[in-house]
């Protein structure tokens, strides 16, 4: 009788064991079905990680940019500049000041003025740390459509590349590298608004909105 329940118990243990082993294969062969179905599209992780880098460097890259329209925002308001003397914007390439023409420029002049210096000087000193060392500077110069025939100026064309390149010396001559600056003249092709109205009458308002001069700070 002992040794008929000790056999039982034997068979029993055994039983339990085959299905445990059982069950252990099927997991294997279903995780080896798994396996082998899955495909490493290698070529479209290599997409996705250059991807994610190139987002990555963009956001590093980014930040000194978005830290200098801080601290020229800090600067100009400090100095108690109003948009209309210099406004601080961005587009598709960087940073964009625009300086007001009658601000800065005597009329027909293309000499900065001694007393609105500081706001550039400061400029300058700010684009010459080492922070920003990389980025570059393109200054444009910009006028009404009212015609100009001086000795000096014959044209708009001379009078917008004379004041471009008058901001350019400026800040050469507080430390920039020349070869991070260009200056340009634009005349009267880039207006911001009308100079005339839909009679062509002149908009002398829209026309001194007109006459500025473009700084684009561009990170490299």
């Amino acid at each position: 009788m002992g040794s008929r329940w000790n056999l039982n118990r034997r068979e029993e243990r055994e039983d339990w064991l085959m299905s445990y082993a059982d069950m252990l294969t099927l997991l294997l062969a279903f995780f080896v079905l798994l396996l082998s179905m899955s495909k490493i599209d290698v070529s479209r992780y290599e997409t996705v990680g250059s991807g994610l880098a190139k987002e990555l460097g963009k956001h590093e890259s980014d930040q000194p940019l978005q830290t200098l329209h801080t601290k020229l925002g800090e600067l100009l308001k400090g100095l108690k500049l109003n948009d209309t003397q210099i406004s601080l914007g961005n587009d598709n390439r960087g940073l964009v000041l625009e300086l007001d023409g009658a601000t800065f420029f005597d009329p027909r002049s293309a000499s900065l003025k001694a007393d609105e210096l500081p706001p550039l000087v400061k400029m300058a000193a700010l684009l010459n740390s080492r922070r920003y060392s990389a980025f570059q500077v393109e200054v444009e110069g910009h006028t009404d459509d009212t015609p100009i025939s001086t000795p000096q100026f014959p044209s708009n064309w001379e009078l917008s590349a004379a004041r471009a390149s008058a901001v350019v010396r400026l800040f050469i001559a507080h430390g920039l590298n020349p070869t991070r600056l260009t200056a340009a003249g634009m005349a009267d092709t880039r207006p911001k608004v009308p100079n005339h109205d839909a009679e062509g009458r002149p908009l002398p308002i829209n026309q001194a909105i007109n006459r500025r001069v473009t700084i684009h700070i561009i990170p490299r």
